[in-house]
């Protein structure tokens, strides 16, 4: 009977419970999705503003809108410094309360009351310490960590749509324009893609989107060669050719037929491509090719701890939290090629 059941689930399912079987990498997914799925709301988590204050029996909601400080009895028309004595007072005496986010600090806002020189060691007051402009570290990993994952995720996706289509073209339509388009991706391959991202670098803003596009250029190249491989081997076989007979579109063929034979490698690679893509942000970053300087990224304070080597708390908490997302990618791409390989039950 349990062979039945078995014989009876998709080959999908069958591959879940394999991956659910390996707890390393059932457990290193539900880590990374609960981390990733908190720094969704980093905002909530390290914030330089209350999340809501209560001020002479009024509610205000300082994460959402801007009030200036004579909302709260103050002289100037600028924004409130909730850190300000002044305000602090303000806010908490005579009834009045304000809900702060369990780290009082964004990944910009500098504390400007403190006793320490910057970078300044961890402390009660900032967890992982400060960087050399005086802004806390742990608000800037947790949205540093927040863009890296979803810049690898938007990479990996724009990798993913561009490789199945050039490996799929080159695979079922076969011929002189396989070939053509071989020569291309030899050519377009040994372009240098470091000094392409210097020459960019130096003529436009760098911003996270320049950065997408260009290294979106190189990178379907490795996953459409698993995609061609996949196609070619199967566009001749007995079910296409009867598919063809009959007078199913090639679209409905390659869409229906061979892609979804074709998804076991890719499926497989993904979280490697994640965590590739993760490393080369890092790695522009820590050599100032990447994001401009005020963006919370992990490369930026591993570059600060380089040029402040006394100040251990920045290397050490970048490098932690590097290390520890790109193991949890790997246990999972693990898990994954170990579900998907059809020699195991």
């Amino acid at each position: 009977m349990s062979d039945t059941v078995v014989a009876a689930q998709t080959p999908g399912r069958r591959a879940w419970q394999r991956f659910c079987a390996n707890r390393r990498a059932i457990w290193s997914l539900w880590i990374f999705l609960g981390l990733f799925g908190a720094s969704l709301f980093a905002e909530l988590i390290a914030n330089d503003k209350p999340l809501v204050v209560s001020y002479q029996g009024e509610l205000y909601v300082p994460l959402l809108k801007t009030y200036p400080e004579t909302t709260f009895g103050g002289e100037f028309e600028t924004e409130a410094d909730y850190h300000d004595p002044f305000v602090i007072e303000q806010l908490t005496r005579g009834g009045n309360w304000m809900l702060r986010a369990p780290i009082p600090y964004g990944y910009s806002s500098i504390n400007y009351y403190t006793d320490h020189p910057n970078p300044a060691p961890p402390s009660s007051d900032h967890w992982l310490g400060t960087d050399d402009r005086g802004r806390d570290v742990l608000a800037r990993l947790i949205y540093g960590f927040r863009l890296s994952v979803l810049f690898g995720l938007a990479l990996t996706a724009v990798g993913l749509v561009l490789g199945l289509l050039t490996g799929a073209l080159q695979g079922y339509l076969g011929g002189r324009f396989d070939l053509a388009f071989q020569r291309f991706i030899e050519v377009w391959g040994s372009m240098p893609e470091l000094y392409l991202l210097i020459i960019f670098s130096s003529i436009f803003t760098p911003s996270i989107w320049l950065l997408l596009i260009l290294l979106s250029l190189f990178g379907w190249m490795g996953l459409s060669d698993y995609v061609r491989a996949e196609f070619l081997r199967g566009r001749n076989l007995e079910y296409v050719t009867a598919a063809r007979a009959l007078g199913v579109s090639d679209g409905a063929i390659m869409w229906r037929h061979l892609l979804p034979n074709a998804m076991t490698p890719v499926l497989t690679f993904l979280p490697f491509r994640l965590s590739g893509a993760i490393l080369a942000l890092t790695s522009l970053d820590f050599l100032g090719l990447g994001v401009p300087p005020t963006t919370p990224s992990l490369g930026e304070i591993l570059s600060q701890g380089k040029e402040n080597i006394e100040a251990w708390w920045l290397s050490l908490s970048a490098f932690g939290v590097l290390v520890g997302l790109l193991v949890l990618l790997i246990f999972i791409g693990e898990g994954l090629r170990a579900a998907f390989d059809t020699r195991k039950r």
